[in-house]
């Protein structure tokens, strides 16, 4: 048990706006809300930047562990190896396949219930959503049921594998966000980790379409805004 008798919970948090509702979920629940963050050689490393910025103003205990040393082992997607060319192309199969990271999901995970076990904490949540089941495996039911059911017996103290938004779009975990006043200014989801979102890659046409989904307009910046969002007067910023 957690050395305080509120129950504790580990989120893995990127710095994306999935994963900030999920966290803000749990601090809604009271309870002790613990951020794990990656560094595995991502090409959009800033989530980390915003992950930090975000847990440090809310006084969430937050770790940022370097897994770099296994890029070799991940490194067959155009999320981990920069000279790949990453697709801007709507959020589907075909399109987006190259973005797949080998097994990310069930290393991250075990990680982060290894941390749940040593600090007591009975809950791991991450931010797998219905929107990721066309292109990811590890974001699916049957993923995340499968690795629940080995959360609960791998260790002495069983945890639970929470994923709030699982069968859930993306416009519904903004929609979400939004009833809680949550400002997305300050989540990152662009593939590229340059000084705008690109408004390209599937990330950021997903995220888009996800406001445009609430009659809201995203608030970061944009190197470039899709055809629909400028001529709504969006314009790029």
């Amino acid at each position: 048990m957690s050395p305080s008798s509120t129950p504790a919970t580990v989120v893995i948090y990127s710095g994306g706006m999935d994963s900030y509702t999920v966290l803000h979920r749990a601090l809604r629940e009271d309870r002790e809300v613990h951020a794990l963050s990656f560094d595995y050689g991502q090409r959009h490393s800033r989530e980390l930047e915003v992950a930090r910025e975000v847990c440090r103003d809310l006084g969430v205990p937050h770790q940022v562990i370097d897994i770099t040393a296994i890029h070799g082992l991940i490194d067959a997607s155009a999320l981990t190896d920069a000279s790949r060319e990453l697709p801007d192309a709507d959020y589907a199969e075909a399109n987006l396949k190259d973005t797949v990271v080998p097994n990310r999901n069930m290393i991250l995970l075990s990680l982060a219930i290894a941390k749940a076990v040593n600090i007591g904490a009975d809950r791991v949540d991450y931010g797998a959503h219905g929107g990721d089941h066309v292109l990811y495996p590890d974001c699916r039911p049957e993923f995340v049921e499968a690795m629940n059911a080995v959360a609960g017996i791998a260790n002495f103290e069983p945890v639970t594998l929470h994923a709030p938004y699982l069968r859930a779009g993306k416009e519904e975990i903004l929609a979400d966000g939004l009833a809680m006043g949550l400002d997305y200014a300050r989540t990152w989801t662009c593939y590229r980790g340059e000084a705008l979102a690109c408004g390209r890659c599937g990330s950021c046409r997903e995220r888009l379409d996800a406001f445009d989904a609430n009659g809201a307009v995203d608030p970061i910046g944009y190197s470039q805004r899709p055809a629909a969002e400028t001529a709504d007067g969006a314009g790029d910023v």
